[in-house]
């Protein structure tokens, strides 16, 4: 039995010919799984990864995580273009693929899948869809949001590192549900990024921008602190943009990448337990306020104190969230 590995990447290549045939079967969104599959098995034979005779098509619906009938589609085409022949019973290889063969794949650019995607996985979990513990599918969700496969693994993949979900097996992942000693480690990490970038930010000359975008940003919380009863869903935009801006002042690429990461993950378990979201929100915004009343009067100490204070208060939130979230999946 050939093994076969997993193929990955993305190549979109117009293809005149193919592109006529779609247009002519008038193919919905399952066709986008197909073009890219076609991408990969022409890179692949180009590449030498498949040897000829090719292996059974359930072999190679597991190695390029797609079904059986969609691998069948993929062999249809490369035998009508004439890079494969199917006789006496086996696939067999009759030229070389050319970029001519390839396929300009009907996805959105990579950015707009990328935004996409993104929100859609947010809304599932503030929506409680996918609950800690719950399994879902990479396909699927490529399906349902009309993106690349590979758009969405590469998403999952991110959060892979930080423990968030857990790839069980071949396109299948899992929700994972977090103890209270997850919390803390996550509290130490983010501590040091964030005391850390709150230093280089009081060490900004007094004419950088970021000093009219905190006093800007103090100005919004009050606003949000006015009405906080009626308007405490939308403390989330607003926590990010208080992060966001302290850690920017860096301008390193890996703080923001763990900053993101990291808030998703605390906000993933207020959307969870929102059992007293108004009060977390409300003393949050409070603690936000004390932070960038220090930044500004130019108090370094009290700004950090102020922030430690409040992503220890996030801590202890989380770690209450992750016990009353707990109790529910288990009754």
């Amino acid at each position: 039995m050939k093994i076969l590995p997993k193929i990955f990447g993305r190549i979109f290549i117009n293809s005149t010919f193919y592109n006529k045939i779609i247009e002519k079967r008038n193919m919905g969104r399952s066709q986008t799984l197909r073009q890219n599959t076609i991408n990969q098995f022409i890179d692949c034979i180009n590449n030498k990864i498949l040897s000829f005779p090719l292996p059974s098509i359930s072999i190679l619906a597991d190695a390029f995580n797609v079904s059986r009938t969609t691998i069948r589609a993929v062999l249809d085409y490369l035998c009508q273009v004439g890079i494969l022949v199917f006789e006496e019973g086996e696939y067999r290889q009759l030229r070389q693929p050319t970029s001519d063969d390839k396929i300009a794949c009907v996805f959105e650019k990579r950015d707009i899948q990328d935004k996409k995607f993104e929100s859609y996985f947010y809304h599932l979990i503030n929506s409680k869809k996918i609950l800690p513990g719950d399994y879902f599918n990479e396909i699927q969700l490529a399906k349902d949001t009309n993106v690349s496969p590979f758009v969405v693994r590469e998403f999952l993949l991110r959060f892979l590192h930080y423990g968030l979900i857990n790839n069980v097996k071949k396109g299948e992942w899992k929700l994972e549900t977090f103890a209270n000693d997850y919390a803390e480690k996550l509290y130490e990490f983010r501590c040091i990024l964030e005391v850390f970038a709150l230093k280089t930010f009081m060490a900004q000359p007094d004419d950088h921008i970021n000093w009219i975008k905190a006093k800007e940003l103090l100005e919004r919380h009050k606003k949000l602190q006015t009405n906080i009863q009626h308007e405490y869903t939308l403390f989330s935009n607003l926590d990010r943009d208080f992060h966001e801006l302290i850690l920017s002042c860096n301008n390193n690429p890996f703080f923001m990448q763990s900053f993101d990461l990291i808030s998703v993950i605390f906000h993933f378990h207020y959307q969870w337990d929102s059992s007293d979201l108004k009060q977390r929100n409300s003393i949050a915004v409070s603690e936000h306020i004390a932070v960038l009343t220090a930044i500004l009067q130019k108090n370094e100490q009290a700004a950090t104190t102020a922030l430690c204070r409040h992503l220890n208060t996030a801590k202890k939130s989380m770690q209450e969230s992750i016990g009353r979230t707990s109790s529910i999946k288990n009754r």
